[in-house]
């Protein structure tokens, strides 16, 4: 498991202001988010090759990666929000000075990863349902077309409430350019998709 160097910034600020605890539950919460990935991996018998911690919870790079069968890609999207819910449901039975900041931790980290763009796991259990009930390569470009709008939008307004949304407008310049990568090589992409797409029907 390797840590995104993004995380760096993100570190020296809360050493700045003696929030190291609070650092520590927000990696501890999204190691376990990924942990929930790696056991939907394992379940439906899909190796990690690596596993990424991002702010927004993390990526991971599966063997076979986009030739996996799309209801597996479902499964292991989801295994990291089931983690999170997991989380949330044993805050009551933790310390109240440590349930408070665990259960928020939880709730955003759930909230952000289940916005429904590219590459939050909202966005991967979307394309996974797109291939499974709409396989088109169309409807894989319209898709990328709308989280690519979705998250500028995000962008614009998150700057224009800056200072209060600097650490949401960090993270939407993030996942742009995250979106524009896999805009980049959609022709690629598309290439491959055609093909999955042809197997699967």
């Amino acid at each position: 498991m390797i840590i995104h160097p993004l995380f760096l910034p993100i570190l020296f600020s809360m050493v700045m202001y003696g929030n190291i605890s609070y650092y520590a539950l927000i990696l501890s919460s999204l190691i376990i988010h990924e942990v929930g990935h790696m056991i939907a991996a394992w379940t439906v018998k899909v190796k990690v090759e690596r596993c990424v911690i991002m702010p927004y919870g993390g990526e991971i790079e599966l063997v076979g990666g986009q030739s996996l069968p799309p209801k597996k890609q479902l499964i292991i999207a989801l295994g990291g929000p089931i983690a999170t819910l997991i989380c949330i449901a044993i805050t009551p039975l933790l310390d109240p000075l440590f349930a408070d900041p665990f259960l928020k931790i939880q709730l955003i980290l759930l909230a952000i990863n289940l916005v429904p763009i590219w590459p939050l796991d909202g966005g991967r259990v979307v394309l996974s349902l797109i291939l499974i009930f709409s396989p088109k390569a169309r409807n894989y470009v319209m898709f990328l077309a709308i989280s690519l709008l979705l998250i500028s939008l995000i962008v614009v307004v998150t700057f224009i409430l800056i200072p209060k949304t600097l650490f949401l407008f960090v993270l939407s310049i993030f996942l742009l350019i995250k979106i524009i990568e896999e805009w980049r090589y959609r022709k690629f992409r598309l290439a491959f998709e055609k093909y999955v797409m042809n197997r699967l029907t």
